[in-house]
């Protein structure tokens, strides 16, 4: 604080006693003066005080990587809502490829002085992504947010959605319903999500007996085409179950299983993850892990706020609970692949015999 009134007062030509009323917005300095020191905030990157900013000062960023995948407009429109109703407004910056980055955005928001800045689905939780940018917003101290998990190294508050028991309850449906060969698809293998999921699925398997290969774990990008192609994969393993990272994935891994001339569920079991708009609407309607972006979304426009009005946030994770919503797209796995099973379990084996306790997998049934 003393170092940023000596520069501010050395760029402006006034005493740092001057700068000081300026940033606690006191009387006894000319308009002039006034608009001098502020701009020599802007000038040597240092934040403007919030009830100083205009405008510009009621403004949060949301980063999002896209909105063709539902889950991140409903998203949007959450913590949209709530920053309306502590007096802010988002602002919707969305990547495209070859286009605008998260980089970029980042350049953009600090150039507008926003207040804060709230990040979901992006570079923070890719390890071999670059990281600069988050840098900057940490030099800067800019209140920030980031959704879901992030890579170790970077400082920021975080609200996740518990991976490690998205996997399990997952895998723990499929176990119930008899099926012992289970494919998983996930991100690439540097996201920390996927990674978190992938971890839990092998020391649940581990736990259960159940044997986990590599031919049985697929990595590709988020996208129809990509949960397509992966899912192929799997099939041709002779996985008679599927667990996505996401609903997009699963809708490819639907796909795929058509192509091969598998009928889901009855020869082919898929679950999801997010309950994005419409997936009760297909054909079949599709068992998925839901996130609660209703709550999350919430927790992080009042982490960002905390941090506006200069509370003490620690850079700590937020952990909230999925649930498990089974509709129509998975089922007891098919009578030829029951040899599989280990002495005493059967196709409707309770869950609970999978390891978990009902609490934890007591299904939402849509």
């Amino acid at each position: 604080m003393t170092r940023r009134l000596a520069e501010v007062a050395k760029k402006v030509g006034v005493s740092e006693a001057t700068v000081s009323r300026v940033l606690n917005g006191k009387p006894g300095v000319s308009e002039t003066t006034r608009e001098a020191v502020l701009t020599a905030l802007d000038v040597l990157g240092y934040e403007r005080p919030t009830q100083l900013r205009g405008d510009r000062g009621r403004l949060v960023g949301l980063v999002l990587p896209e909105l063709q995948n539902p889950i991140f407009p409903a998203f949007a429109e959450i913590v949209g809502g709530a920053l309306a109703q502590q007096g802010f407004t988002a602002v919707l910056c969305t990547r495209t490829v070859g286009g605008v980055s998260e980089s970029d955005y980042v350049d953009l928001l600090l150039q507008q002085h926003v207040s804060g800045i709230v990040f979901a689905g992006g570079q923070y939780a890719q390890g071999d992504a670059p990281h600069d940018h988050y840098e900057r917003v940490l030099e800067r101290k800019l209140p920030t947010v980031l959704v879901n998990a992030a890579v170790d190294h970077l400082g920021f508050p975080q609200v996740s959605c518990d991976d490690a028991a998205a996997a399990e309850m997952a895998l723990g449906h499929l176990l119930a319903l008899g099926h012992r060969r289970i494919g998983m698809l996930l991100g690439t293998p540097d996201h920390e999500p996927s990674r978190r999921k992938l971890a839990a699925f092998r020391a649940f398997a581990d736990a259960n007996d159940l044997e986990l290969l590599a031919d049985q774990v697929e990595h590709t990008m988020f996208s129809v085409e990509g949960g397509h192609a992966g899912a192929a994969k799997l099939i041709r393993a002779g996985v008679t179950g599927v667990i996505c990272a996401s609903d997009v994935l699963a809708l490819g891994a639907i796909r795929a299983a058509r192509r091969a001339g598998r009928a889901v569920p009855e020869e082919f079991s898929v679950i999801g993850y997010d309950d994005s708009a419409l997936m009760n609407c297909i054909d079949p309607p599709l068992t998925t892990v839901r996130q609660p972006i209703d709550a999350m979304g919430r927790a992080a426009v009042e982490l960002l706020v905390a941090q506006i009005d200069a509370a003490s946030v620690p850079a700590t994770e937020l952990l909230f609970e999925p649930e498990l919503v089974v509709r129509s797209s998975t089922a007891p796995v098919p009578r030829t692949d029951l040899s599989g099973l280990p002495a005493g379990r059967t196709a409707s084996s309770p869950a609970s015999a999978a390891g978990r306790s009902p609490q934890r997998l007591a299904p939402v049934i849509e």
